[in-house]
């Protein structure tokens, strides 16, 4: 009995924590992100001189009012997942964590509660809050293409480095410490601003040679920019479209899976039923 009831609380903890698809979930998700929104307001005002010397005592209270009752989010997270250590190690397990790790940081280290603006990251399950399961879908399709382009782009930037580390070699070469090309680092660093047609200006070849090779590296760099671009277009017209809702794996907390779905397309684990008991599901 007293087992029975404590997997009755861990799966209503969860519903409630974890599932946008109930009444409570929503509410919980819709104070959560107000929450999230006005600490991130109040670590950029406090960054402002004028407000920090006028009401710094406010802003430290509510900035550890917020990070307690995060902390208390995230045990309760812990707790109620099935699995907690695939949660704490998961995408936004890490971000969870990272969200409240600066106030209890800045104890020792002065200003590193301004790393707090890395909570606007929580914000990404605003899609799921509000039932926006196009874009939890869209987000999947961009995800997926991104993988699949992973390879591509990789060999794509090795070409790219190989290239700058030839033309900088050159270029120190070419124009010599006389022109700011001081060694083959800096002019590898030269040769990196001008292929992304950045263009600092803070080194510029004056020798006929070395503006006739800068010339065509900008030009290189104007087709270098469109290659991955047009690589992560071909995967996300080759991705495919599923229609899915916003429900969470208990296992591997990967949101989002077909409607139909009775298991997670992710690691397999078995998605249960708002009914079903979270023992029955971390049974299996």
């Amino acid at each position: 009995m007293p087992n029975q009831k404590r997997d009755s609380l861990k799966r209503r903890l969860y519903s409630i924590i974890f599932e946008a698809e109930t009444p409570a979930g929503r509410a919980f998700d819709v104070v959560l992100l107000i929450l999230i929104m006005a600490s991130v307001v109040v670590v950029s005002l406090e960054s402002v001189v004028s407000f920090r010397r006028s009401y710094l005592h406010v802003f430290q209270a509510l900035e550890w009012t917020f990070t307690i009752l995060f902390t208390i989010e995230y045990l309760l997270r812990i707790y109620s997942s099935a699995k907690p250590i695939r949660y704490i190690f998961s995408f936004f397990g890490i971000i969870d964590l990272l969200a409240i790790i600066p106030t209890y940081l800045s104890l020792f280290v002065l200003g590193s509660q301004y790393l707090l603006v890395i909570r606007v990251f929580r914000l990404l399950r605003i899609a799921r809050v509000f039932r926006l399961t196009r874009f939890v879908n869209e987000g999947q399709v961009l995800s997926k293409a991104l993988r699949a382009s992973l390879t591509k782009i990789t060999v794509f930037l090795g070409v790219v480095l190989m290239m700058v580390i030839v033309v900088g070699a050159l270029m120190y070469v070419i124009e010599g410490r006389q022109s700011g090309y001081t060694s083959i680092p800096i002019s590898v660093y030269w040769a990196i601003v001008t292929v992304t047609t950045v263009g600092f200006g803070d080194i510029t070849p004056v020798t006929p040679i070395g503006q006739f090779l800068a010339s065509c590296l900008m030009i290189t760099g104007y087709g270098i920019i469109a290659v991955p671009t047009g690589i992560v277009s071909v995967e996300l017209a080759n991705a495919e479209r599923m229609d899915t809702n916003t429900r969470v794996c208990p296992n591997c907390h990967k949101e989002g899976h077909p409607k139909s779905a009775n298991f997670c397309d992710n690691c397999g684990y078995k998605l249960h039923s708002d009914l079903e008991p979270v023992g029955n599901s971390a049974n299996l």
